[in-house]
């Protein structure tokens, strides 16, 4: 297929030069904080337990949803206790124009070459490629739901829905379920019209939401049966599916991006945090995660370590990719915070 917006089309694309893994050897600990749930556990085994054994130092994980305030109090108060931190790509950009994130030194780091065209950031690095879909449970509806407009059709599929709550991805799906093409969703949601729509359709749905917080609560809600169907990151779905439950994706109408390591300014380890992200950019360790989670790696190189099975469940398959959205980085800069609170007292009502 033909990808429709530069995002995409970077996403398949890079360098195959491998980089060499340089250790510091006088390095005594590191704190990684990612978004914890099956993609920490994936993170442990592929990353964190054989970097500290390689390096010979301590490496502490730790798990957050993705709280800006908490770094951005960190980096006020000085009081970093946090030294490699995973963020999506609206939070990247927005700490690094507030100056919360170490600028990375690419040629210091060495792997430019080796990363889809999508992972270099002047403060990140990207460590993968996700994708937020509309997950459901196969065992209590009697059909699939084919999109968004049929998540808020509680008539036809009932009983109670998941969401993120939060406005980032919440209003691309509901502007979606009222019948805005993929393509245009960020061009609607600019316009004060837009938003009200967005607002409008998420009125219609309220009384049959549940709000998650934590990406390893869609899964379990579904196979708790608390929900019937649910947005949520497709690898803690796939994660569920490898322990036999009977839950399905439908990929039209996702939405992917990248997850990045970025170093919190004020770390005391940052020699150490560049070994760690040198080492968890390899090909080898990127196939080590991605066939533990079907999260896509940055490293193309990976991909020819993944069998086709592995393969195909990728947020960057090419079918996967049909009538998806990337999520629009530059929008959520501008208006993130704006909607965010608008969203917080509609939640609150």
């Amino acid at each position: 297929m033909k990808l429709k917006n530069n995002t995409a089309k970077h996403l398949l694309t890079g360098g195959l030069l491998s980089a060499g893994l340089v250790l510091a050897g006088n390095a005594q600990a590191l704190t990684v904080i990612s978004f914890g749930g099956a993609s920490g556990d994936a993170m442990q085994e592929a990353y964190y337990t054989p970097f500290a054994q390689k390096a010979g130092i301590t490496l502490t994980p730790g798990d957050y949803n993705g709280e800006f305030a908490r770094i951005r109090a960190m980096v006020e108060t000085g009081n970093v206790s946090w030294d490699v931190v995973e963020v999506e790509s609206p939070e990247l950009a927005r700490g690094c124009f507030e100056g919360l994130f170490e600028p990375i030194d690419w040629e210091l780091l060495g792997i430019q070459d080796d990363l889809i065209p999508a992972a270099i950031h002047e403060c990140g690095v990207g460590t993968f490629v996700w994708s937020t879909v509309l997950a459901y449970d196969a065992d209590r509806l009697s059909r699939a739901p084919e999109s968004w407009a049929d998540f808020w059709n509680v008539e036809e599929f009932p009983g109670k829905r998941g969401l993120r709550r939060g406005a980032k991805y919440t209003l691309e799906f509901a502007l979606m379920a009222d019948g805005v093409a993929a393509d245009d969703v960020y061009d609607v949601l600019a316009t004060a019209e837009g938003v009200d729509r967005a607002f409008a359709k998420l009125d219609e749905l309220q009384p049959h939401i549940q709000w998650w917080e934590a990406g390893a609560q869609p899964p379990q809600w579904l196979v708790a049966g608390d929900v019937v169907m649910s947005s949520a990151y497709n690898g803690r779905i796939a994660a569920a599916q490898e322990e036999g439950r009977n839950l399905e994706i439908n990929w039209t109408g996702s939405l992917y991006d990248l997850d990045y390591w970025a170093i919190v300014q004020g770390s005391s380890h940052v020699e150490t945090a560049y070994d760690f992200i040198r080492f968890s950019s390899q090909p080898d360790t990127q196939a080590q995660y991605s066939s533990r989670i079907p999260y896509g790696p940055v490293n193309p190189a990976a991909i020819a370590e993944l069998s086709e099975k592995q393969a195909a469940r990728m947020p960057t398959a090419d079918a996967n990719l049909e009538g998806a959205i990337a999520v629009n980085t530059d929008f959520w800069v501008d208006y993130g915070e704006e909607l965010e609170q608008r969203f917080n007292a509609w939640a609150s009502q």
